[in-house]
């Protein structure tokens, strides 16, 4: 079985678009939540969101090919662009056939299934956009990605709903690892902030609704939280079997080394109060990896800010180490500062803690303030950035249709 190790990040955020803005932010706590001004949001009930700004496609990819392109498979082309560059790899030189591309998103191009709706109820069939299949479903991030490298290993477009970016992580740290692959860009994106996906979450009162406080509207294991906070981005990390990344002297920033997939087989939406299916699936992610419990230093929690899910997640966490005879680890919620990328919010996490990992400290959670006693004693690395001897993390995603999967990852050590 190969090693598999993170040699390329690339980032587009509400903290900002890069991956150096996005950790400085990171490190700050600083919020990337303000209000929606890209639409009317006045007559929802939530005013306020995670968006991306300061992006600008047109001068990225230029305006045709912009065009062509929805705003999800723009930010995942662009965080994979500079994942590449990051990453030294040089294109011309690879084996085509041995590199690959497994990105996701949970909703896909909801935007322009939205703007072509309308121009059919306004204008009628004929001014429906006939780019509006191949830009509206979920596959084409992965597409374009995989057309911009010349990838010709397989292109695979998961959607397991918000836990996407780490079902596509792990996936291809399995092709890597069982030798199929030597390369693959990996992770998620997302561009759901739109005027429908506003409606229904709202009504299914799903998000926070604090529009008199943004910033401090996404609270992880906090007793005052009210919901999740509408985010998106894109998350993408290069990952590459060691023998590859050392035979050209790439730098590393981590290693892969377990995954756990599992189902809750419970509730379309809701989470089981128990956490069974996030306790199995970070069960399952040391037990690929060969690590017990004891062996892990921080945990980056899927924690939306629900009080249900967050409840339930800080259930499975206790559990896992209770039967382990340990006390939890530390426990850092990158949603505190980010909100909900949705389909992009695991490869964002996996990118936090790989650096993480790598400089020896631990993200803070913002707007901790008030322990929920459901929740119980975590360890929560609140308000300010936390320097820690850490050699070993797990993150958590977590989707709707109960969806679980948990990556595990290692500081580097040849």
């Amino acid at each position: 079985m190969n090693r598999v190790v993170v040699t390329g990040l690339g980032v587009v955020s509400p903290l900002g678009i890069g991956v150096e803005t996005f950790w400085e932010g990171m490190l700050a706590g600083k919020s990337g939540i303000g209000p929606i001004d890209t639409f009317d949001a006045t007559k929802h009930k939530t005013h306020f969101a995670g968006l991306v700004r300061d992006f600008n496609p047109e001068e990225q990819f230029g305006k045709k090919e912009a065009r062509k392109m929805d705003r999800f498979t723009q930010f995942g082309l662009a965080a994979a662009e500079e994942a590449l560059a990051d990453s030294g790899l040089q294109l011309e030189q690879l084996d085509r056939e041995r590199l690959a591309v497994y990105v996701g998103s949970g909703i896909g191009g909801l935007q322009t299934l939205q703007d072509n709706e309308g121009q059919l109820r306004q204008r009628g069939p004929g001014r429906v956009s006939p780019l509006l299949v191949p830009m509206m479903i979920a596959n084409m991030a992965a597409a374009q990605i995989s057309i911009r490298l010349g990838s010709l290993g397989p292109t695979l477009a998961p959607v397991t709903a918000c836990s996407v970016g780490n079902t596509a992580i792990g996936e291809a740290f399995r092709l890597i690892r069982g030798g199929w692959a030597d390369v693959v860009f990996a992770g998620g994106s997302e561009a759901a902030v739109t005027d429908i996906a506003l409606a229904g979450f709202g009504n299914a009162t799903a998000i926070s609704t604090r529009n008199e406080e943004p910033q401090r509207a996404s609270r992880p294991f906090d007793s005052g939280r009210d919901g999740f906070v509408m985010s998106e981005g894109a998350g993408i990390m290069v990952l590459e079997s060691l023998e590859h990344a050392q035979s050209r002297g790439a730098r590393i920033y981590a290693e892969v080394v377990g995954y756990g997939a599992t189902s809750d087989a419970y509730h379309i939406v809701a989470t089981p109060p128990d956490g069974d299916g996030a306790y199995r699936a970070m069960k399952l992610a040391l037990q690929e990896a060969g690590l017990a419990p004891a062996d892990v230093d921080v945990i980056s929690a899927h924690a939306t800010s629900t009080e249900v899910g967050d409840s339930s997640e800080a259930s499975a966490i206790r559990r896992l180490f209770a039967a382990d005879g340990q006390q939890t680890p530390a426990v850092t919620a990158t949603k505190s500062m980010l909100g909900h990328m949705l389909g992009a919010s695991g490869g964002a996490q996996a990118i936090a803690l790989a650096k993480g990992l790598q400089e020896g400290v631990i993200t803070p959670t913002i707007n901790y303030e008030q322990p929920d006693p459901a929740c119980g004693d975590l360890d929560i690395v609140a308000g300010e950035a936390r320097r820690a001897n850490i050699k070993v993390g797990l993150t958590n995603s977590f989707g709707f249709g109960g969806h679980n999967a948990v990556i595990a990852m290692r500081k580097f050590e040849e």
